[in-house]
């Protein structure tokens, strides 16, 4: 599978994190749209399209976000979430956030993230847009 398009939108914001969201195109064929280029501790990285999980209320069924102590719909008590061991270590914030898509292989990941970083930095460097009129 090769990458024939990568369209970047800059981030206004110097001091934030989340410099910038990117749009795939994967053999002219198929387009994943809001990979976001952040800024870690350790440089440059891609995160993917993610939702937010919700849980549903045991009375009434209505689905609300993790961690809420209460149900937005019935205002009934929802059960707090209980870390499985074997997650032990992982931010439970974390786990609000489920990919929409991903890679499934490391050698993928490095790929797309390359092309992603290469196509930022090459926005990055056009500097302002000079299509303006005078």
């Amino acid at each position: 599978m090769e990458i024939t398009e990568v369209r970047i939108a800059l981030k206004d914001s110097p001091d934030k994190k989340l410099k910038a969201y990117a749009t795939v195109t994967f053999d002219n064929a198929f387009v994943v749209r809001n990979i976001k280029v952040i800024e870690g501790t350790n440089g440059l990285f891609i995160a993917m399209p993610s939702r937010k999980v919700k849980q549903p209320c045991p009375k009434c069924g209505f689905k609300n976000e993790m961690r809420s102590k209460y149900c937005n719909q019935c205002a009934g008590l929802l059960p707090q979430s209980v870390k499985p061991e074997h997650l032990e270590g992982v931010n439970l914030a974390q786990l609000e956030y489920k990919d929409i898509a991903h890679p499934i292989t490391q050698v993928f990941r490095e790929y797309l993230q390359k092309k992603v970083l290469e196509a930022y930095e090459q926005e990055k460097g056009k500097g302002p847009s000079s299509n303006l009129s005078t």
